[in-house]
């Protein structure tokens, strides 16, 4: 089975780095319907919490983000990939761009279990176009 590779869009959201911060936006988007695609959350500095969301919808996920308080960044891109865990799953895409000169800025991977990996992986707005391209995306 070939991997899947596809583009997202990402909204970032400063939050308070508190107890239950990261339940209760997770809970409004539920609670309206919102499916992620993927979700990030890490300390941006002391006090402050910086939340990466990957909505299925933008439109409805801008909606309930306005609805929960959250306050929304701009839109970025980042691509998906997912498929078959295996040594150097991830190692094959990042050469394939490495090889046509395009520099992941980030990269977040795990094992999904039963066999499966996925990786979410970011790239400077000016080789957004190329990588798309590149990956068929």
């Amino acid at each position: 089975m070939a991997d899947e590779i596809r583009r997202l869009d990402y909204y970032s959201a400063v939050v308070a780095n508190k107890v239950g911060e990261g339940a209760r936006v997770l809970g409004a988007l539920r609670d309206a319907g919102v499916n992620l695609t993927g979700f990030w959350g890490y300390q941006a500095k002391p006090g402050k919490a910086q939340l990466e969301l990957a909505p299925e919808d933008s439109a409805s996920f801008k909606r309930a983000a306005q609805k929960a308080g959250l306050k929304l960044g701009e839109k970025h891109t980042a691509f998906l990939v997912s498929g078959e865990d295996r040594p150097g799953a991830v190692a094959d895409v990042l050469d394939r761009l490495a090889q046509a000169g395009i520099n992941v800025v980030a990269v977040k991977a795990v094992c999904a279990g039963a066999g499966h990996f996925g990786a979410a992986f970011f790239v400077a707005s000016k080789d957004v176009r190329k990588t798309t391209k590149l990956l068929a995306a």
